[in-house]
């Protein structure tokens, strides 16, 4: 059985052949291991093999889960689930990054938490290109009315986008997902110069070489680095 360290040191190598393949600089791209449902001495054996950055999907996990993992080094944690607006708040408090805004008002509440922890927190726009019902995200109508009222928000500072596609089995049939959503940054870069909108976030375990070679600055990754997801108890 493959040990934590071996499939770590795996996804970093598809990482960088995945981005040198595409003539970029593997360290442009950044590794969130997506911790969700693992408990926290699992996610200590990650940081004990160099992993420092982590994703969570759930607030009230990573509550929990956050103060109970042990490091000498400083951790990032990622908030890569849908937030709801009652939760923005604490998000702001528990999170260095947010991927997955989707409304005016949960980047309105999460400014405030951030102004009240004392921080800057760097967000990213959850976009919709499928219209997938079961996913949130905006519309590029949205996204724009969200991009044009940053300046209102300063404590939450808009970096870039995040994605969803659809679920294929081959990663190629989701490629025209990511390299839609890298067009659409540079459109919305170019038309809001005074922001910076240099990250996209989008790829997971089987898909995120595609992502990287569509420009991909963040990969989420989870069970490719934990292996199967415990199964909760029920009762």
């Amino acid at each position: 059985m493959e040990t934590m360290a071996e499939r770590l040191r795996q996804v970093q190598e598809r990482i960088r052949t995945a981005a040198l393949g595409a003539h970029r600089d593997p360290s442009e791209v950044r590794l969130v291991a997506v911790c969700k449902t693992y408990p926290a001495e699992t996610v200590a054996e990650a940081v004990a093999c160099g992993q420092t950055c982590f994703g969570e999907n759930k607030v009230q996990e990573a509550a929990a889960k956050i103060p109970a993992v042990q490091s000498a080094v400083r951790l990032e944690w990622h908030l890569v689930g849908h937030l709801q607006s009652n939760k923005a708040q604490r998000s702001a408090e528990l999170f260095d990054w947010v991927h997955s805004v989707d409304s005016l008002k949960v980047l309105s509440r999460l400014s405030e938490g951030a102004a009240r922890a004392g921080k800057v927190l760097p967000v990213l726009l959850q976009v919709d290109l499928a219209g997938e019902a079961t996913k949130a995200g905006l519309e590029a109508e949205e996204l724009e009315e969200i991009l044009a009222s940053a300046g209102q928000f300063p404590h939450a500072e808009i970096r870039g986008f995040m994605l969803l596609p659809p679920f294929r089995e081959d990663p190629e049939e989701v490629r025209p997902y990511f390299r839609q959503l890298r067009g659409l940054r540079d459109r919305m870069a170019a038309r809001f110069p005074g922001l910076r909108l240099d990250q996209l976030s989008m790829g997971m375990s089987h898909d995120f070489e595609v992502a990287i070679q569509e420009g991909a600055t963040m990969v989420r990754v989870g069970t490719a680095i934990f292996g199967s997801r415990p199964v909760p108890a029920s009762g």
